[in-house]
């Protein structure tokens, strides 16, 4: 006999209250149960301590017998310290992801994207090394080379008129 610590739903319709109960796997899920080991209103806020009740030394036992709680089960009793941390299985199956063509479409479409990345990323480095390269510098003449040049000018206009 295989043997659950799952959910059994009461309350009325929309005020869900739940039993949480040890029971046969194959029974349904609000048929008969082997015994209550606690209570679940998901109508009260988080932090009430009444919204999670559990009969710690039942639940014990029945783990230790071999029950497997449910998902949700398992969470509380992580958070309550008699399990360890609940882990969600997060792995997905392949049925949601397109056909092949489709994902060999989307490959192609992201590798035409990368590359055109790749283009504008070095044409933006070949700019900004053009713009950072110094510029050829003037050959600095003092003052003096100044003045003789200006008066060799002058002296090659008078003669040439």
């Amino acid at each position: 006999m295989s043997v659950k610590i799952r959910l059994s739903r009461k309350g009325t319709k929309k005020r869900p209250f739940y039993h949480i109960v040890v029971a046969n796997s194959r029974d349904p899920r609000d048929g008969s149960f082997i015994e209550k080991v606690g209570t679940y209103n998901p109508m009260l806020a988080r932090e009430d301590s009444k919204r999670i009740t559990l009969v710690t030394e039942r639940i014990k036992y029945w783990l230790s017998q071999g029950a497997q709680p449910t998902d949700k089960v398992s969470r509380f009793l992580s958070d309550a310290g008699l399990t360890e941390k609940y882990v969600v299985n997060t792995k997905q199956t392949k049925k949601p992801l397109p056909k092949a063509k489709a994902q060999a479409r989307l490959k192609e479409l992201e590798e035409k994207r990368l590359a055109e990345e790749e283009a504008k990323k070095q044409a933006e480095e070949a700019a900004k090394a053009e713009f950072e390269q110094p510029a050829e510098e003037a050959p600095v003449t003092t003052e003096t080379e100044n003045a003789s040049e200006e008066k060799t000018e002058t002296t090659t206009d008078s003669t040439a008129s």
